[in-house]
Order: structure tokens, then C-alpha cells, then sequence
């Protein structure tokens, strides 16, 4: 199935983040706003959550470190047990290098794994160019069309108050 996308391409920051709110506010799905560097009012004007990425990243990093107290107590204490001078089995103070590292290895891995499975990013995977000049000094905001009843004159009527620069339909295949 192939989407359908009106585009409209600003020329700064405030004309964009104005834009954004205003389309939002209007019904209209947003589906990304494309822009050259971070904007810092941009995810509250499109209206989206925060991320739960950090929680991901958390349950991960508990992964790491079960995995690493687990496996450092049933090597020194069960499966090769050495008892050299009176030592405990059980040597916390020893274990805290590989509990660390485990901890940042699991949490750093495990956000970017869910990362490329979430946004669907996978080698081959065919790009779709918005705009040529996003990547330069544009701002793109991309509204889905959903149905044969949206109204571009309305939007192009929209936009034009925040001196919209370019307005043109995208299809993706």
C-alpha cells in the first residue's frame, strides 16, 4: 500500500514550529517534520509523547547486570570454585569492573537494537527522499493524506501565513 504525503517546505525555524502547531490544532495527521538540526519546541508542536526509550534502556541495563552477578557467582563459587588463601567465593568488591560494563553493554545495545526494530531500519532498506535541500537549510512538514476529501486548498491557505516556500504532493511506493 502506498502512502501519500503534502509537503510543505519552510524556510526557518519559528515559521515551522507555528506551522506545525497550527496544522496539528486543525485535525490534520502530522506525520513527521523534517528539519536540518534539532528544533526545541518542534515535539511539543507535533504533539508527541516522551520517549520510552530510557525505560527500554533501564530494563536492559538490569539484563547486563543480572546476567553479569548470575554468571561471576556461579563461575567463582559453583563451577570453578579456587579457594586460594581463605578468599570468600563470593567476592563482591571484585565483581563491580564486570557488573559495570555489563550494565553500560546491555543498556547501550539493547536501546540500539529496539531502536533499528521500532523505526523499521534495516540494511537495503530503500530510502524516501522528502525534500533535496532538507539536509541543507529546509524545513519540511509532511501531512498525511488519508482520504480523497482533504482539502489542500485549506492547508495551502494554512501554511501560506507562515510564508511557506514550496507546497507539492509525494507518493511512496
Amino acid at each position: 500500500m502506498s502512502n501519500s504525503y503534502f509537503l510543505g517546505v519552510f524556510d526557518n525555524e519559528s515559521d515551522i514550529v507555528a506551522a506545525t502547531r497550527i496544522t496539528r490544532e486543525s485535525g490534520y495527521d502530522i506525520h513527521d517534520v523534517y528539519t536540518p538540526y534539532a528544533v526545541h519546541d518542534l515535539p511539543e508542536a507535533m504533539g508527541l509523547k516522551s520517549s520510552r526509550l530510557t525505560w527500554v534502556c533501564l530494563m536492559f541495563a538490569l539484563l547486563g547486570f543480572s546476567i553479569a552477578i548470575f554468571s561471576q557467582f556461579w563461575i567463582a563459587g559453583v563451577d570453578w570454585a579456587v579457594n586460594v588463601g581463605g578468599r570468600p567465593f563470593n567476592s563482591l568488591p571484585a565483581y563491580l569492573p564486570v557488573m559495570f560494563e555489563c550494565i553500560v553493554l546491555f543498556g547501550g545495545l539493547g536501546v540500539l537494537f529496539t531502536l533499528f526494530v521500532r523505526t523499521k531500519l534495516y540494511p537495503g532498506k530503500k530510502e524516501l527522499t522528502i525534500h533535496p535541500e532538507v539536509t541543507n537549510d529546509r524545513f519540511v512538514l509532511a501531512v498525511e493524506l488519508r482520504d480523497s476529501a482533504f482539502d489542500t486548498a485549506a492547508i495551502t491557505m494554512l501554511w501560506e501565513q507562515y510564508h511557506v516556500l514550496e507546497i507539492r504532493q509525494l507518493s511512496e511506493a
